[in-house]
């Protein structure tokens, strides 16, 4: 598990930057309602993409469980921020326009209890914008990587937490639609062999860690060391953004 208090200083700079910021909020944006509104932007971070929704007609709060990460998005959103625990919001029922999860859900053991508490702050005709599918941004069906990694990736597909079709069952039990969508690149986050084998190497990969027997995962972090252009970033995943209308 990732101490987010820990990697608060160097997030940023090591998940794409602005530019990445710049292109996730460029596709937030289109979604939200036009308007006098209240965005709640859930697990924000370090603020780099909240900072980016803001308008002129626009009140926009992030949450963060993370003290480390809300020192850095009280300095982008003064007076903006708040602790606290996306399964337990302190927001009032039916109090916001719009709720934001960007790179969260796949983190999750359990993202029914999150959506369900976005849900429940939205007031009807609100919005729910979120990422899913995360694990299948970076493969590319034509790519080496893809391929050698792909019986892995099968068999931690049943336990993908942010699985599209999974999130949007959860929305319809919810009485939320699906609205809009759209993707976004990740941009400066394609991964080279060696960086995946790098990142397997410190636990961060769950279709890696939580699915394989393990002579399955050597023969993939085997293949993964074969590959050539070892130090060559491939490209940069595209990212799916669903919007789930109250």
């Amino acid at each position: 598990m990732i101490n987010y208090d820990d990697e608060a200083r160097t997030y940023d700079a090591s998940r794409g930057g602005e530019p990445r910021a710049e292109a996730a909020a460029a596709a937030v944006e289109p979604l939200l309602p036009r308007g006098p509104s209240t965005i709640l932007d859930i697990a924000c971070g370090t603020g780099i993409v909240t900072s980016r929704l803001r308008g002129p007609e626009r009140t926009v709060v992030g949450i963060d469980r993370s003290p480390g990460m809300l020192s850095r998005a009280g300095q982008r959103l003064p007076g903006g921020v708040v602790c606290g625990d996306a399964t337990r919001l302190p927001f009032a029922s039916k109090g916001v326009d719009a709720v934001v999860i960007v790179w969260l859900l796949h983190l999750l053991p359990d993202p029914a209890s999150v959506l369900a508490e976005a849900a429940r702050v939205l007031r009807p005709g609100g919005v729910l914008i979120t990422t899913v599918d995360k694990n299948d941004a970076h493969f590319a069906e034509d790519s080496d990587i893809a391929q050698v990694t792909a019986d892995l990736r099968r068999q931690y597909a049943p336990r993908v937490p942010d699985d599209g079709a999974r999130v949007l069952s959860w929305a319809a039990e919810l009485g939320l639609e699906l609205a809009g969508e759209t993707v976004f690149p990740g941009i400066g986050q394609g991964r080279s062999p060696h960086g995946w084998r790098q990142a397997i190497e410190a636990g961060r990969i769950p279709w890696y860690t939580d699915a394989a027997a393990p002579d399955e995962a050597s023969e993939a972090h085997r293949r993964l060391a074969a590959l050539p252009d070892q130090d060559m970033a491939r490209p940069d995943p595209l990212y799916r953004l669903i919007a789930l209308k109250a």
